[in-house]
């Protein structure tokens, strides 16, 4: 038969002869991961059932980076569970304060996912690890717990949808821009437990933290994964980040497998031509509510926000950093800058990232998801507006449900933090 690269993952990680879209398969899993939201309850089940032992101590990770630093006493309880039973269990992938990140960048960065993986996360933005050519997708918390004790889990078996995209893109364009119009196109249910496979000529030259950012947001368009085909930009990637035997194992046994047949069954697919895409917004109170940067000049804004899971990598902060070296935000606004991880925050610091952010008026903090989901480190009140290179934009996401979340691209953001309005880039003479 022949399978799309999903198909194929999910196949080899299962008992069964042959898969097809529908089909409830159980799965092994490489990874399961959990945070400092979902992993409590998960340790919860995990103990009623009368587990003691975790099935693998290094395929379970636990990162404590939504509430963390923690914020309040009920933060620090839950990040005090995952210490607990990361001792009780000895386990290799715990990351706390200091060693911590936001999870989904610390994951690939510390080269723990790679192709041809299946990895489980009880938080919906796993689905980011996609870009590395693994399936990755979200569950909830007894899934995990499951998955704690045996290393096993019960997965639907996806159609897929392809999405292609030709062209050249603009200056000031990137990945998020690309999922951005996507989910314009096709709306927050348009691959409604679909698995999202980007390719085509535009994809095959966007890097590595492009390609992070629109896996991630597959999600955003009811995506269960969003893959990318691994080619030799996944390869350098997981070169630098994972050890020279991992590597050679991809190499080996897994990448020439790693492709969607030529003749796979796609539910549907989408071709764009993408050269003239100008960066997109996406406006309140959805993701899906996009317009394109120039639409949208006469909306003021409180606050910038350049970080999370879908933005917040080394190249992120530098193209934030070249808009803003030498200028000042808007007097009144405050820009908020968070690294996604211990390495990135560091090698701002060392290139000089971190003071121009300082210096042009903003905060340098340290990594968290921090006010992506309304934590902390950034909260909006009723009437106020930010624009945030977060993922979501639904009401109260942030803060107040009165409040006003527009998402965009790094390069958007740190202009917009500038003007104090939304802006193009292409309005600010660089640093």
């Amino acid at each position: 038969m022949s399978y799309t690269i999903a198909e194929k993952i999910l196949l080899a990680h299962s008992s069964e002869k042959s898969v097809s879209p529908g089909q409830f398969i159980e799965v092994g899993v490489d990874l399961a991961l959990g945070n400092d939201i979902t992993a409590p309850l998960a340790i919860s089940e995990f103990k009623k059932a009368g587990f003691e032992k975790v099935f693998d101590r290094n395929k379970v990770v636990l990162v404590p980076d939504h509430f963390a630093p923690a914020k309040d006493l009920r933060s620090a309880n839950q990040c005090k569970l995952l210490a607990e039973f990361a001792r009780e269990q000895k386990i290799t992938n715990y990351f706390e304060i200091g060693c911590m990140g936001i999870e989904h960048v610390l994951l690939p960065e510390k080269g723990l996912v790679g192709p041809g993986d299946l990895v489980i996360g009880a938080d919906s933005h796993t689905c980011t690890y996609g870009a590395l050519g693994c399936y990755s997708t979200g569950v909830g918390s007894t899934d995990l717990a499951r998955a704690f004790a045996d290393g096993r889990c019960w997965l639907k078996v996806p159609a897929t949808v392809q999405f292609l995209y030709r062209g050249k893109l603009q200056k000031w364009v990137g990945g998020k821009d690309l999922i951005l119009f996507t989910i314009g196109q096709i709306g927050v249910d348009g691959a409604l437990y679909k698995a999202m496979e980007f390719g085509g000529p535009v994809i095959e030259k966007l890097s590595m933290d492009d390609r992070f950012t629109m896996s991630n947001m597959a999600i955003e368009a009811g995506g269960r994964a969003g893959i990318i085909v691994p080619d030799q930009i996944t390869l350098e990637y997981v070169r630098i980040a994972q050890s020279p035997k991992r590597l050679t194992q991809c190499l080996k046994s897994k990448m020439k497998d790693l492709r969607s047949d030529a003749d796979a069954r796609y539910e549907k697919t989408y071709e764009w031509d993408v050269s003239g895409l100008e960066p997109q917004v996406a406006c309140p109170h959805l993701p899906s509510n996009i317009k394109p940067v120039s639409e949208l000049r006469t909306i003021k804004l409180d606050q910038v926000v350049i970080g999370s899971c879908t933005n917040g990598r080394i190249s992120d902060l530098r193209v934030a950093a070249k808009i803003l070296k030498g200028k000042k935000v808007k007097p009144g606004m405050r820009l908020i800058v968070i690294p996604a991880t211990q390495k990135i925050y560091l090698q701002a610091v060392k290139e000089g990232l971190a003071q121009v952010f300082v210096e042009a008026g903003g905060v340098f903090e340290t990594p968290s998801c921090g006010p992506c989901l309304g934590g902390h480190m950034g909260i909006l009140t009723e009437g106020e507006t930010a624009l945030a290179t977060t993922n979501r934009n639904f009401i109260g996401r942030m803060g107040s449900p009165k409040s006003f979340v527009y998402l965009s691209n790094p390069a958007v953001a740190a202009a917009s933090a500038i003007m104090g309005r939304i802006t193009h880039p292409k309005e600010i003479k660089e640093g």
